[in-house]
């Protein structure tokens, strides 16, 4: 991948299921499930659930990254809602699909961890052992996390806040979008490393968060660098203390890392994709990618994923599926 350095170490070192994985992505025959060789139009019927509420970035791009995916199989695709449970409602949903290649689901990589580390946890084992509980098709993005202060919240800076949290335990309140989403992660790294306590408020998705954000309903947020978001560093009703990126964002040239503020751990963005069923055959996932990777090659669409300052990913299908498998095991 390039332009937007992935947050793993460079020596990483995959396990042999990995391995297994990703050669089976490389050298698998290729058969075509029989549901694919009847149509006339491989593709067609296409459904894209998408984790979050409507109206939020990511809900914005997967309806863009449809309708060009639409236009290259001159068939429509069907982009349903279905948020909840941190994104993992809709993946749970993906589990039961048949593994066709007709139902995928747009949702973080940290959403498919979560589903991981329950697996690990009913299994008595880790999360590194436990296989990935649906198939990775294609990186859309990378968006990185953006820390800021609300109306509610009287320090400004991010060294500040940590000491009103170390003065006042659990008196300031965090919002995220769910438990176990990159935003509770850089909470829950941040409060371990600074040894505060700041209470957690889980939303369902991004809209009503940034809606009570404006309202100063809690203190901080994690959330991405929309225009929305600037909008409001502009006008001063939020205030930029950190954000979670491989280097400071030329947008926001002035606000360090967590990196740079000494809390390289919780130094997050978020991968963003599509994903299958499990059991989705190799030939299937890497029509798929194909779809995908096209779509992100579109003038318009990469536009619009850098104009809401995210990365639009430009890795391959295998590429994709050894980060996911590192990133759901942290």
């Amino acid at each position: 991948m390039s332009g937007w350095p992935a947050l793993t170490p460079a020596n990483a070192q995959p396990w042999s299921r990995r391995a297994m994985l990703l050669s089976g992505l490389m050298g698998a025959s290729l058969v075509i499930p029989k549901g694919w060789a009847a149509q006339s139009r491989p593709g067609a019927g296409l459904k894209i659930l998408v984790a979050y509420p409507p109206g939020g970035v990511s809900d914005l791009v997967a309806r863009a990254l449809a309708k060009a995916v639409a236009d290259q199989l001159q068939a429509p695709v069907i982009v349903e809602n279905r948020p909840g449970a941190s994104g993992t409602l809709a993946l749970e949903l993906l589990q039961r699909r048949p593994p066709d290649g007709q139902t995928l689901v747009f949702t973080a990589a940290a959403a498919v961890g979560l589903l991981r580390h329950a697996a690990a946890r009913r299994a008595t084992t880790s999360a590194a052992a436990a296989p990935l509980p649906v198939q990775p098709v294609a990186g859309v993005m990378r968006t990185p996390l953006l820390l800021v202060g609300t109306s509610a919240l009287a320090a400004t800076a991010f060294a500040d806040m940590v000491e009103a949290a170390r003065k006042h335990p659990g008196m300031l309140r965090w919002a995220t979008t769910g438990e176990g989403t990159t935003g509770h992660t850089v909470l829950q790294r941040v409060s371990q490393l600074a040894g505060v306590r700041i209470t957690h408020v889980p939303y369902k998705g991004g809209g009503q968060q940034l809606t009570d954000a404006l309202g100063g309903h809690f203190e901080l947020l994690s959330t991405n660098v929309a225009p929305s978001q600037l909008s409001a560093l502009r006008d001063g009703r939020f205030k930029a203390l950190a954000v979670g990126a491989p280097h400071r964002l030329p947008v926001l040239p002035e606000v360090p890392t967590l990196a740079e503020l000494g809390y390289p751990s919780a130094n997050l963005d978020s991968l963003f994709g599509l994903f299958a069923p499990p059991g989705t055959p190799t030939p299937v996932l890497l029509r798929l990618h194909a779809w995908t990777a096209q779509a992100l090659r579109s003038p318009s669409i990469r536009q619009s994923l850098l104009d809401a300052n995210n990365q639009p990913y430009e890795g391959s299908a295998q590429d994709f599926a050894r980060q996911v498998e590192h990133e759901t095991d942290r």
